[in-house]
């Protein structure tokens, strides 16, 4: 199965791409890398992003680390152009180790649709 590529989009703009290359299936949650950023992606981006737009977020202004709280306007896009809804879209890490989105409480059966591999991963354990 080749991997799926999905699109970022931070209000309407691209920032990026993921693989979404990890999960927590009982939770609806994906998360992965972002990859293919714009150039000037980053710590000081994203915390600038979130005071313009009074999103809450956590900063480690000395290792360059943000955790941000749910972004309304960070979008993550199929090939198709269907957008993958949960109850919240987050962004983490920090300049020296990249960063990390994730899409929690998506709902069932949409997750199991669209991250099949995950939920056998996980059905698996138990057998």
């Amino acid at each position: 199965m080749s991997e799926k590529k999905y699109q970022i989009f931070l209000d309407q703009i691209k920032i990026g791409s993921t693989l979404l290359e990890n999960a927590d299936a009982p939770m609806g949650l994906v998360f992965g890398k972002i990859i293919d950023t714009v150039p000037d992606f980053g710590y000081q981006f994203l915390k600038a992003y979130c005071i313009q737009k009074n999103i809450s977020f956590d900063d480690y202004p000395d290792d360059k680390l943000i955790l941000t709280r749910t972004i309304e306007t960070l979008k993550v896009i199929k090939a198709n152009g269907v957008e993958i809804t949960g109850i919240g879209n987050q962004i983490s890490g920090m300049d020296s180790d990249g960063f990390e989105i994730s899409i929690e409480g998506i709902p069932y059966p949409f997750y199991e649709e669209e991250f099949p591999q995950y939920v056998k991963a996980y059905r698996e354990r138990f057998e």
